[in-house]
C-alpha cells in the first residue's frame, strides 16, 4: 500500500508529519507549495493526478466541501489512477461527504470520511481524535495508519457521511461551551468577580466545561489565543450543524444562536483564533 496525502495546512502539515513517521515513501501534495511544506522523509507529488497514479489509499485534509469534491475531480480525471480507498479528513458536512463518496464510488474508489477533533496541538502531538464513517472491512484494514497520527479512532458508522455527522455535534458543543462560559464570565467580571478565581471554581462544580478546563486558562487567560483554530472554520462548522438540523428536522434552537453569535465574531475579528471569541464578546 502506497499512501498519499493532500493538503499541509495547520492540520493536514503536522498529521502528514505524523504519517510520515510511521509511513515510508508518503506521498504529499499542496496546492499552496509542496515542497515547502512537505514534512521529512516524504516524497512530493506534482499534481493530484500525480498522486492518484502513486497511492492506493490516499488521505486528504482540506478546508471545506467544495476542496473535497475538487480532489474527487482531480482524482477522477487523473489519465493512470490507482486510488482504491480515499479517507477524507477534513470537516465538511455530511451532504458534501455523500456527494463525494457518490462521485467516486463508480470507478471503485471507496470514499470514507475520518474528520478530527483537537486541534492543531493535537495534530503535532498525535492525540487527536477521529470518526470514521465507511465499511468495516476499510476501516479495519487502515487501523495502524490511521492510529499513526491520532490518539483516539472511532468507528461511527459504515457509510460516509456518518463521521461528519459526529463532527459537527461535536463541533456545536464545542463552540456553544466556548460562547456560553465567554457570556458568564463576561456577567461575573461585571459583578466585580476574579476572572480566575471564576474559572477555578467552575473547574470544580457543575459549570466545568472544555472551555473552562482547556481554552481559558490556557489560551485565553494567558493572552495568547493559538489554539490553532480559526473562528472562520468554527463558524462553518456551527452552520453546518445548523443547515444538517434543518435538513433533518432536528431541533437547532440554541444552534441558531450560537451560530449568529459565531457569525458576528468573525465578522468583528476576521483571521482570528476561535478563542478570541471571549474579545468579542468581553467588549460587547
Amino acid at each position: 500500500m502506497t499512501v498519499g496525502f493532500i493538503g499541509l495546512g495547520k492540520m493536514g502539515g503536522p498529521m502528514a508529519a505524523n504519517v510520515a513517521r510511521a509511513t515510508p515513501g508518503l506521498v504529499c501534495f499542496d496546492m499552496a507549495g509542496t515542497e515547502g511544506r512537505m514534512p521529512e522523509g516524504a516524497v512530493a507529488a506534482a499534481s493530484i493526478a500525480d498522486v492518484a497514479a502513486r497511492c492506493s489509499t490516499v488521505l486528504i485534509s482540506v478546508p471545506d466541501g467544495a476542496a473535497t469534491l475538487a480532489v474527487a475531480d482531480d482524482i477522477l480525471a487523473a489519465e493512470t489512477c490507482v486510488v482504491q480507498t480515499l479517507i477524507d479528513l477534513s470537516t465538511i458536512g455530511p451532504k458534501a461527504a455523500m456527494r463525494a463518496a457518490a462521485l467516486l464510488e463508480p470507478v471503485g474508489i471507496t470514499y470514507c470520511d475520518g474528520p478530527v477533533s483537537g486541534g492543531a496541538a493535537g495534530a503535532r502531538a498525535a492525540t487527536i481524535s477521529l470518526m470514521f464513517g465507511g465499511p468495516a472491512s476499510v476501516f479495519e484494514a487502515n487501523r495502524a495508519l490511521l492510529e499513526s497520527f491520532t490518539g483516539n479512532v472511532f468507528h461511527v458508522g459504515d457509510s460516509a457521511g456518518k463521521g461528519q455527522a459526529m463532527k459537527l455535534a461535536n463541533n456545536f458543543l464545542s463552540a456553544t461551551a466556548l460562547a456560553a462560559t465567554s457570556e458568564a464570565v463576561a456577567f461575573g467580571v461585571a459583578h466585580g468577580l476574579d476572572t480566575q478565581t471564576m474559572i477555578d471554581v467552575l473547574n470544580v462544580s457543575t459549570g466545568r466545561n472544555s472551555a473552562t478546563t482547556d481554552k481559558f486558562p490556557n489560551r485565553i487567560l494567558t493572552g495568547t489565543y493559538d489554539a490553532g483554530f480559526s473562528t472562520a472554520h468554527m463558524t462553518k462548522d456551527v452552520g453546518l450543524f445548523v443547515d444538517g438540523a434543518v435538513e433533518v428536522g432536528t431541533p437547532n434552537l440554541v444552534g441558531s444562536a450560537v451560530t449568529e453569535t459565531w457569525r458576528a465574531c468573525d465578522a468583528a475579528l476576521p483571521g482570528s483564533d476561535f478563542t478570541e471569541i471571549w474579545r468579542h464578546i468581553s467588549k460587547m
